[in-house]
């Protein structure tokens, strides 16, 4: 994505009276970007069209893999859009449900604002309900606070399914002449019931063949491979960010008509800023199997307690960045932005220990394993960072960071774009080009891991990527064509046994997608095609097509604004991979194609003043067309047909 500065104007100091009419400036928002804390733009999410289809947990992504329950477990098999494994691997799984630096948000709304949103569906026995709600206000000009809370709970459609988490989160800013802060803490608890997928996928594809010819069947009563298992995955995240700016003031007489006087304005303007970004993260992670018959059934291996699981995993993470940066624009040859800047991280890892004698009924450790439960690293990088984010016809950004200590040294990882834009046929047409080279050291949960059922003891080597791609949007066709490509070199992956491996070859991967949109009249029909391969399908395996298509009528009836419509969510058939509720990873397996099934929703979205509200039959298509194999990973069915509704209010207080 380009990198764009918020250019926030400095508070301007009069030395006469301020006109008495003066202009109440918009509200507006803004994200962080990582490593200094430069600011990009952001919208305010009050627009009605397409509410209601965040409610449905297969809509994250065009080919979204996914466990079945709103707020549960998930793989984007969009390869281009999948995010690098992360230091504490397990909460990757839920990390779309869960606030990051990259979605964080911050506000200056001038006055107060409320963003308060409820979901609802299903009934007594499959309940789905979540209730959000954002919070900012201004202290003065420079000074915000903020507030999050997201409570999701989810009996799910299917037995052993729930699903409940807890996120909540405070931030604020400060942009000074001087001194700017943004800052932001986040905190989650998730537990979700692990049923291991149901015991056979003829429950749904053809249930007449398991009953005796009787054709309907309750999802709840559906037999599941666990029944009294559970992932807990808790989480805080906070961000000091920091930025003293070293400038110099510049006068400007301006003559003020209306009380026929001269004013005096002094602007400043910063030339050079000092940064200092603290971030600190802990994770837990603790798997929970208390029946004894499904931990010996369902798990291959028992390596430290026969007859159940309590397995616990916590992780923790000190960052402190220091940076000094050249600003772009304070004079009219500084035509971009240059920083520099050191981080040291401190990490410590604690893991289940082994701490029981060799029994009977216990799988030997494998050969020449020992692990440690508690362990510590000690990393340190230095990078560097130039910009041009102000400008209408070029725009540019290039990062470099190299690691000089501890496991990641000689990690390197260079990330660049550049964009640019012009007229044609009276619209603006934009073109994005971007690359990147990674070098880096694999986590070290990956390389050392011990648990009740899966133990493994690896040394894998650096994996290198070199990624590159563009985009060409043309908005007057309602046109965005985009593509990327990659090579990436000793890529990690979990095998069938749930292990992981690394590939010591070159994987290619090539992605192209096309975004559609046709109006006419109140007439839309948006349109989206992704292709995407790999050159090596059994290490990596992804649908080579994936379609989201939308259809609707978008109109007003007085004040009330409508979109009426159908989506369908289609990809073609893969072999899509196992999921492990154990380690809360993502499995290659050969043996079952899921796939080229329409997933169908019949959709009402409604805004009504600062109201927004909908009503929705998700997969109205059930049993109607399309088939029955509704599987999104093996054993793990999608949600059948249900109506939902919701509603969001903007409390402009």
């Amino acid at each position: 994505m380009t990198l764009s500065l918020f250019n926030i104007s400095a508070q301007r100091k009069t030395e006469s009276p301020v006109p008495k009419k003066q202009e109440i400036a918009p509200s507006y928002a803004w994200k962080l970007i990582e490593p200094l804390g430069l600011r990009e733009p952001a919208s305010i999410d009050t627009l009605p069209i397409n509410y209601g289809q965040r409610s449905v947990p297969s809509m994250l992504s065009d080919a979204w893999a996914t466990t079945g329950n709103l707020g549960t477990e998930g793989i984007n098999m969009i390869f281009s859009e999948r995010r690098p494994m992360s230091t504490f691997f397990f909460q990757d799984a839920i990390a779309a449900w869960l606030p990051s630096v990259h979605t964080m948000k911050f506000y200056n709304t001038r006055i107060p604002m409320t963003l308060l949103s409820f979901n609802s569906a299903g009934g007594r026995d499959n309940a789905q309900e979540r209730l959000s709600t954002i919070f900012s206000g201004n202290i003065n000009s420079k000074a915000q606070f903020g507030a999050l809370l997201d409570y999701l709970y989810s009996k799910g459609c299917y037995n052993y399914q729930a699903e409940k988490n807890l996120t909540w989160g405070l931030s604020g800013s400060y942009i000074g002449d001087r001194y700017e802060f943004q800052g932001f803490i986040n905190h989650w608890n998730s537990v979700n019931k692990e049923n291991g997928g149901i015991t056979d996928p003829l429950y749904i594809t053809d249930p007449a063949v398991l009953q005796g010819g009787v054709t309907s069947i309750n999802p709840k009563s559906i037999p599941t491979n666990l029944s009294n298992a559970h992932t807990r995955l808790k989480g805080t995240d906070l961000l000091l960010n920091n930025r003293y700016k070293i400038g110099y003031w510049h006068e400007e007489e301006i003559l003020d008509e209306d009380a026929d006087t001269v004013r005096t304005i002094r602007t400043y303007i910063p030339v050079t800023s000092a940064i200092w970004n603290f971030r600190y993260r802990e994770g837990k992670h603790v798997f929970d199997n208390r029946s004894s018959q499904n931990d010996s059934e369902f798990f291959e291996n028992t390596f430290l307690s026969p007859g159940s699981t309590h397995d616990r995993t916590t992780y923790t993470s000190i960052e402190n960045t220091l940076g000094i940066s050249l600003l772009e624009g304070f004079n009219k040859y500084a035509k971009f932005g240059l920083g520099a800047y050191l981080t040291y991280e401190f990490r410590k890892f604690n893991q289940t220990p082994d701490t029981l004698e060799r029994v009977e009924g216990l799988t030997p450790f494998p050969d020449g394993i020992s692990i440690a439960p508690k362990a510590t690293q000690n990393v340190a990088r230095i990078g560097g960072q130039l910009t041009k984010q102000h400008g209408s016809i070029l725009t540019y950004a290039a990062t470099a960071e190299f690691g000089i200590l501890g496991d990641e040294a000689g990690d390197l990882r260079l990330s660049g774009n550049v964009a640019t834009r012009f007229k044609l046929f009276g619209d603006s047409v934009s073109i994005i080009g971007f690359g990147g080279f990674r070098n880096e050291e694999v986590p070290y949960l990956l390389n050392n891991y011990l648990s009740n059922h899966f133990i493994w003891k690896n040394d894998f080597g650096k994996i290198r990527t070199v990624n590159f791609g563009g985009s060409l949007d043309i908005p007057f066709s309602g046109t965005k064509i985009s593509v990327e490509a990659s090579n990436i070199q000793n890529y990690i992956y979990f095998n069938e046994s749930f292990l992981p491996r690394q590939h010591g070859s070159n994987i290619q991967f090539f992605c192209a997608r096309v975004d559609q949109r046709i109006k006419a009249g109140i007439f839309h029909w948006d349109n989206r095609v992704t292709y995407q391969t790999s050159s090596d399908e059994n290490i990596l395996s992804l649908p080579k097509l994936a379609i989201y298509s939308n259809l609707y009528l978008k109109f007003k009836i007085a004040t009330l604004y409508v979109q009426l419509g159908v989506d369908c969510d289609y990809y073609t058939k893969y072999y899509a991979p196992n999921y492990q509720p154990a380690t809360v990873t993502f499995a290659n397996q050969h043996e079952v194609k899921i796939g080229n099934y329409p997933f169908m929703n019949a959709y009402a979205n409604m805004k009504l003043s600062k109201t927004r509200f909908y009503v929705m039959f998700s997969h109205f298509n059930q049993g109607l067309f399309g088939g029955n194999n509704y599987f999104s990973l093996p054993n793990y069915p999608l949600n059948p047909r249900r109506f939902q509704i919701g509603l969001s209010i903007d409390f402009a207080n």
